[in-house]
């Protein structure tokens, strides 16, 4: 099987041009750390890039979401599992990829700045970013789509400055990762609200109740019990309807394609997908997009 550098289904990136780049070098704000690339792999099967030293002109952070994929460094070679964030030096030899039998699906963030060196120190081996009750890795993936989709509406100066404003916040929520996953007032929360958060952070993924409930510490009957009570729905039910609120979103907001939808939410089935749109929605995900909103 050949290897690839991109093209994988529902991928998205964006580079930005290099006189945006300068810009940003030698800005008085920005210049202290800066996105020059940003991108998403889903399912990035056969997946691998090698560079030269050369080639490396910014800091490379990868954070793998699911799956499982290796980078090599020096002569070193080492894995990368489902939740671990590494970034690549400046100015190094690299070569990084996905497992063939387990193929990854990444985050990833070219970068640069007076400051970068600072923010990427500690991060040559893979950092583990656990999923715990109070891990808030969904506000994080928030912040990464909140940048991109400002780069996405262009390159104005305060796109840039605002963009610039959320990569502070982003790798700080990872270099300081107990400080960020402990900063809020829920950081002590109820079973219900904790399943909830863990619901949103795999929604790409097919969970069982017994996933849901062996995470927040409980059999799946009692859990149950205590989730219905609380949100009058079955746990499956309510993940099953926090699905298609995504896949609305994603009709909404982007170009994707109805199988794309349906892969990104678990649902290797897209005609089972659109069933289940159907039944909540009353209409199919393509009239649901043709619809008049707002």
């Amino acid at each position: 099987m050949a290897k690839i550098k991109s093209g994988f289904l529902g991928e998205r990136a964006i580079v930005l041009p290099s006189s945006v780049i300068n810009e940003l070098k030698y800005d008085t704000f920005s210049k202290m750390l800066y996105i020059t690339d940003i991108g998403f792999y889903p399912n990035a099967t056969n997946h691998f890039r090698v560079r030269k030293c050369t080639e490396v002109i910014q800091y490379i952070l990868i954070y793998c979401f699911e799956g499982e994929g290796w980078f090599e460094l020096d002569g070193v070679k080492q894995k990368v599992f489902a939740n671990q964030i590494f970034i690549l030096p400046k100015g190094k030899a690299h070569s990084y990829g996905s497992i063939s039998k387990k193929t990854w699906t990444i985050y990833w963030i070219h970068f640069d700045g007076e400051q970068a060196n600072f923010f990427a120190d500690g991060f040559s081996k893979p950092m583990n970013i656990s999923q715990e009750k109070d891990s808030r890795i969904d506000e994080r993936l928030r912040l990464f789509e909140e940048i991109f989709s400002t780069l996405r509406n262009g390159y104005s100066k305060s796109n840039l400055y605002y963009t610039t404003t959320l990569f502070f916040h982003f790798f700080g929520s990872i270099k300081f990762l107990d400080t960020f996953r402990f900063a809020t007032e829920n950081s002590i929360r109820n079973t219900t609200e904790v399943a909830i958060q863990y619901m949103r952070e795999n929604i790409s993924k097919r969970l069982s109740l017994n996933d849901i409930a062996l995470f927040v510490g409980l059999s799946p009957s009692h859990f149950t019990s205590i989730f219905k009570e609380k949100t009058g729905y079955p746990p499956l039910s309510y993940l099953t309807q926090l699905k298609i609120q995504q896949a609305c979103h994603l009709l909404d907001f982007t170009n994707y394609r109805v199988n794309q939808i349906s892969q990104m939410l678990g649902y290797e089935d897209p005609l089972y997908f659109s069933r289940l749109f159907v039944k909540i929605m009353e209409v199919s995900p393509r009239a649901y997009r043709d619809k008049k909103k707002g």
